[in-house]
This record gives structure tokens, C-alpha cells and sequence, in this order.
């Protein structure tokens, strides 16, 4: 085993005896360990650059430089002891009238292009200014510069409650200190807990129904139901305005007078349920399920889903007296034995819609599509001034 004297280049002090073992790379880390500096370069006592470990030889006595050339520390005492006290000379830092006392090493070693590598790294070279004991003046938050300098020492972030990570990210950036600010960006978007997006359950929404007068509108405006079981519930007056309620449960729900503009209904299940003046405007029920409704209000309420989309839907038996469907889609629905009397259908498609058995008297059907469709059974004759197209 081969062992070597290292010395900071143009210096003789404070050497340190290693083993040389592995490839140069090895020896010039164990080098920047040894003597806190960032070693690029391996010269012998003569100067000249080593660039394979085979050449080195027992006992040797190695400079160690960060890239600079060779200085003879026999030859320039002045340069050495400069060289040397840029790396292990302490300096006291005036952040924000707290000081912090540290060395110049720590400061340029670990991110050797930061702002404070570069303040530091040669003595006044910057033109730093100090306070009336020497400290070097920084006007900086010290509360968010003790984690920066922790880091700086030994490679960890570690920060104490009660301290913003986003103060300190600032001060990071402030500093150039890259790879401190990329790790702090991931611990912030750690700390945050995600989004939750899932759907609210019966019990939850069954809380909200109690806390709630029932003079009082329960606004549930975007919320995310999908899948929920709301059957049997009393949902009168609510505002479902854009909410997810596909695939919900709401069979025999009391619906009366609820506002379900543009709310997702695709694959509900709303069998037997009350919707006396709902609002279902733009609506998405396609697939949904809506046999044996009551839409029909007796006090002349209607209910309006006009512009609603209800492809494929179930509503056979339905009562739908008055109700404004006016340039919805019921392409393929099913609307057997469904009480549409004086119903607007104007510019509706009803493409092979199945009307067999519908009560359509005084049902507005000008401008709707009626190709395929199914009016077997019928209660009542079909104008044709009810229907022009």
C-alpha cells in the first residue's frame, strides 16, 4: 500500500497522509474530503500535473489544486498563506443583524458556484462589506439563511418547525445554491396533501341534509357524487348545478324543484323518482335510467330540460305533463306509455325513440326528427300540424 503527503496547493501546512488506492478520480476525492476544497488537480513537488495514478510513488508529497496552476510554496510564502487561509480561515456573517459564524470552505466547497462560493471564495475580491467587528454584511432573512447554511456544512436540509420551506427556496434561489432549491421545490410539493377529488358517500351528504334548515338552499354546486347512494333522500330545492352524479342511485329521491343544469346524470338510476319542476338544462342523462318519474306538477310548475341529453334513456311510464324537452336528444330512448300531453318537443330528436302508447295531445312536436321513431299504441292522433318535419 502506497501512502502520500497532500498539501493545498502553494502551501506546506497543514498536511494530511492518506492511502492511495483505486483510480486518480478516488484519490482526488478522498483529497476533497481531507482538505475541504474542491480538488481538479494533483501536482508533485516540481510542478508537474499527475494524470495517472501509476506515477505516483510511495511517500510522495502531492499539491492538491481546484484547477489553478502550480505554486511553489517554497518560493511564494506571501501566495501560500493566501491560498490557504481562502479555505480554512473563519468568518463571521452578519445576516439580517444575526451573525453566524462558519468557515470560508464551508461556503464554497459544497456548491462551488453559488453566489456565496463566489463572494467568498477570494479574499475581498468582492468588496464585502463588514459591520464595526468585522462580520460581512448580508441583508437576508437569518431565519431562512440557517437552513441554507446546515446545508452547506454537511449536505442535509433540515428545518426547524415553524419555518416556511417556501422563505427558505427564496433564499436558495437568492444564492444560486441549484441543487438545494430543487430539492426544497420537492419537499413543498410533498408537504402539500393532494387534491381530493373523490366522490362524497351517502353518510357524508346525509350530514350536510341535517345541518341544513330545510327552508335553507344546500348548495352542492360541482360537487362529485358519481356512484353515490341517494335514494329515498329529500333533495328538494338543491343545487346539483354541474355536479357528477353519474352512475348515482337516486330511485324514488324526492328531486322537486332541484336545479341539475348541466349535471353529469349518465348512468343514474332516478326510477320512481319526483322531479316536479326540476331544472335539467343541458343535462347529461344519457344511459340513465328514469322509468315511472313524476314530472308533472299540479300547481303548473314545469319541469325543463331543454337542450339535455338523453340518448338511450329508460323513461316508460313517466309522467311528463307540460314538460319543455326542446331540442333535447332522445335518440334510442325508450318513452313507452309516457304522459306527454302538451309537452314542447319543437327541434327534438327522437330518432327511432320508442313513443308507442304516449299521450302526446297538444304535444309541440314542430322541427323534431322523428326518422325511426316508434308511435305504436298511441292514446290520442298525431297531428300533422303538431309535427311538420
Amino acid at each position: 500500500m502506497r501512502r502520500v503527503t497532500l498539501f493545498v496547493n502553494g502551501t506546506s501546512k497543514n498536511g494530511k497522509v492518506v492511502a492511495v488506492y483505486g483510480t486518480l478520480s478516488d484519490l482526488l476525492t478522498v483529497a476533497s474530503n481531507k482538505l475541504g476544497i474542491r480538488a481538479c488537480n494533483l501536482y508533485n513537488g516540481k510542478g508537474g500535473l499527475i494524470d495517472d495514478i501509476a506515477l505516483i510513488r510511495d511517500d510522495d508529497v502531492l499539491y492538491v489544486s481546484e484547477g489553478d496552476p502550480f505554486i511553489d510554496p517554497q518560493n511564494d510564502g506571501k501566495m501560500s498563506d493566501d491560498i490557504s487561509g481562502s479555505h480554512t480561515d473563519w468568518l463571521t456573517l452578519n445576516i439580517g443583524g444575526r451573525l453566524f459564524t462558519t468557515t470560508r470552505s464551508t461556503l464554497v466547497s459544497k456548491e462551488p458556484d453559488s453566489m456565496l462560493a463566489h463572494m467568498f471564495r477570494e479574499k475581498d475580491e468582492w468588496g464585502n462589506k463588514q459591520d464595526e467587528r468585522g462580520a460581512y454584511l448580508i441583508d437576508r432573512s437569518p431565519e431562512y439563511f440557517e437552513p441554507i447554511l446546515n446545508y452547506l456544512r454537511h449536505g442535509q436540509i433540515i428545518v426547524n418547525e415553524g419555518i416556511n420551506l417556501l422563505g427558505v427556496l427564496e433564499e436558495a434561489r437568492f444564492f444560486g445554491i441549484e441543487q438545494l432549491a430543487e430539492q426544497l421545490e420537492v419537499a413543498i410539493k410533498n408537504s402539500h396533501p393532494p387534491e381530493d377529488h373523490s366522490p362524497l358517500s351517502r353518510k357524508e351528504f346525509v350530514r350536510f341534509l341535517l345541518a341544513t334548515p330545510t327552508k335553507s338552499e344546500l348548495r352542492c354546486q360541482g360537487l362529485n357524487f358519481s356512484g353515490a347512494d341517494l335514494s329515498r333522500l329529500d333533495l328538494r330545492y338543491i343545487n346539483f348545478k354541474m355536479a357528477n352524479l353519474s352512475r348515482c342511485n337516486l330511485t324514488y329521491a324526492n328531486l322537486c324543484c332541484s336545479n341539475l343544469e348541466r349535471a353529469d346524470l349518465s348512468g343514474a338510476n332516478l326510477d320512481g323518482a319526483n322531479l316536479q319542476g326540476v331544472k335539467m338544462l343541458c343535462s347529461n342523462a344519457e344511459g340513465a335510467s328514469l322509468k315511472g318519474c313524476n314530472f308533472e306538477d299540479p300547481s303548473g310548475l314545469k319541469a325543463n330540460l331543454e337542450g339535455a341529453n338523453l340518448k338511450g334513456v329508460d323513461m316508460e311510464g313517466s309522467q311528463m305533463t307540460g314538460i319543455n324537452l326542446r331540442v333535447a336528444t332522445l335518440k334510442n330512448a325508450k318513452l313507452k306509455n309516457c304522459n306527454l300531453r302538451g309537452a314542447t318537443l319543437a327541434g327534438t330528436d327522437l330518432e327511432n325513440c320508442d313513443l308507442s302508447g304516449c299521450d302526446l295531445q297538444e304535444a309541440n312536436l314542430r322541427g323534431s326528427n322523428v326518422k325511426g321513431a316508434i308511435f305504436e299504441e298511441m292514446l290520442t292522433p298525431l297531428h300533422m300540424s303538431q309535427s311538420v318535419r
